[in-house]
């Protein structure tokens, strides 16, 4: 007889309406305030869309962080611009303890069930970060990445379109499960990495970007993560790392890109690890990449290190980031081997990217410690280089002696 009376008591209870808070806008000031406060108030941290509305240009002049989220859409349909000033940037900084030595503009500290969205309109949707003028005079001091989307367990990251970014775009530390898509990036001429995934169980596909950095980076602690059907144009690479920096004790496992056109980049595939480190790298694959006037189609080294801070180190650590079942396979393109061709990132003498007696027509160059690499290969490779000069590859035969699917030398 109880059963009448206290079912529509417990549905109550799991019942929750969706709501939507748009963001309010003023014309010629900072509309974050506004947005900041309203998140004070817990009914918009779950089931609710934050919309920046539609035919509408937002002022971003300060940095955003977002509260743990439980069910929630931020979804900009109109523009977002941050700051034209540089010191304005700079002032208004904040750090966060999650990523030591770096700041954001806009962070998701965590939660369930996130998805930041922006729209497909070729005219809205647009986040601006007006970052030519720090690469124009090389600023560094208080330059800020540009999003986190951090400990967030099933999320998504859809049509977003970011433009003239200031440093990095988007860092997934911490998350699981995301679904990363459909996104435009113009960053060209910049030196902004596009995607740095940090977190396990993760499909970046069918993403654009034009940048001057890693088109994707995986970095320690990954695990399971996809980067597929996508273009990458400008960029240093498919990147793994880089690993082991100072020591560290770096893990990256089950890694996947496929169906990629790298076109007019410094890397194609890439793997990086710091002199000195410590640490596994395990079974990643690069395969169905096409290559246009790419300098280094595949390179993976272990003596990664800071060019500007002197010459390459002599490492006797034998315990080097090690090397576990890597495949290179179905490479097709054009190495761009052009005499005298400075690629725009170089900032030393030689390039920060030079090659001990490297000849620049090279394929795929392996650049390893003994006894650090088991089962790597590259097969089904075919390239040419861009003067008709015969292909090339390198390989030392004292670090390695399976079959690389190549002559190693």
């Amino acid at each position: 007889m109880l059963l009448p009376i206290l079912l529509p008591l417990l549905l109550s209870t799991h019942i929750h309406a969706w709501t939507t808070y748009t963001v309010p806008h003023s014309t010629g000031s900072d509309d974050t305030p506004a947005l900041l406060s309203a998140l004070q108030d817990t009914t918009y941290t779950s089931d609710v869309t934050i919309l920046f509305a539609p035919n509408t240009t937002y002022n971003v002049w300060s940095p955003i962080v977002f509260p743990v989220f439980t069910n929630v859409e931020v979804r900009i349909e109109g523009n977002l611009s941050y700051p034209t000033n540089m010191t304005t940037v700079q002032s208004k900084l904040h750090a966060l303890v999650l990523i030591p030595s770096s700041n954001l503009r806009i962070s998701f500290m965590g939660g369930n069930n996130v998805t930041l969205r922006g729209n497909t309109d070729p005219d809205w949707g647009w986040v601006d970060g007006h970052g030519q003028q720090w690469w124009n005079i090389m600023e560094q001091a208080g330059r800020p990445y540009g999003w986190l989307f951090g400990n967030i367990t099933n999320g998504v990251i859809r049509d977003m379109k970011i433009y003239k970014p200031i440093a990095w775009n988007f860092l997934t530390t911490g998350s699981s499960y995301l679904h990363v898509f459909n996104n435009i990036i113009l960053a060209g001429s910049d030196n902004a990495v596009s995607f740095s995934a940090g977190g396990t169980d993760m499909l970046f596909e069918r993403n654009h970007v034009h940048n001057g950095d890693d088109c994707i980076t995986v970095i320690n602690g990954a695990k399971n993560i996809t980067f597929r059907d996508s273009y990458c144009e400008g960029s240093h690479g498919l990147s793994v790392g880089s690993l082991g920096k100072a020591g560290q004790d770096s893990q990256v496992s089950d890694l996947l890109f496929e169906n990629v056109i790298m076109n007019h980049t410094l890397y194609g595939a890439r793997f990086k690890s710091w002199t000195g480190g410590n640490g596994l790298a395990q079974n990643a694959t690069w395969r169905n990449i096409m290559f246009i006037d790419v300098m280094f189609p595949i390179y993976v080294t272990q003596n990664y290190w800071d060019q500007n801070v002197g010459p390459k180190p002599n490492s006797t650590n034998t315990n080097e980031t090690h090397i576990e079942n890597f495949l290179f396979e179905n490479f097709v393109g054009v190495i761009n081997d052009t005499p005298g061709y400075v690629e725009g990132s170089c900032i030393s003498d030689p390039c920060w990217y030079a090659v001990t007696n490297a000849t620049g027509k090279e394929v795929v160059i392996f650049d390893l410690y003994p006894d650090t690499a088991t089962n790597i290969v590259a097969k089904d490779i075919f390239a040419r280089t861009l003067t008709g000069a015969p292909v090339a590859a390198m390989c030392n035969t004292s670090t390695i002696s399976t079959d690389v699917g190549f002559v190693c030398e």
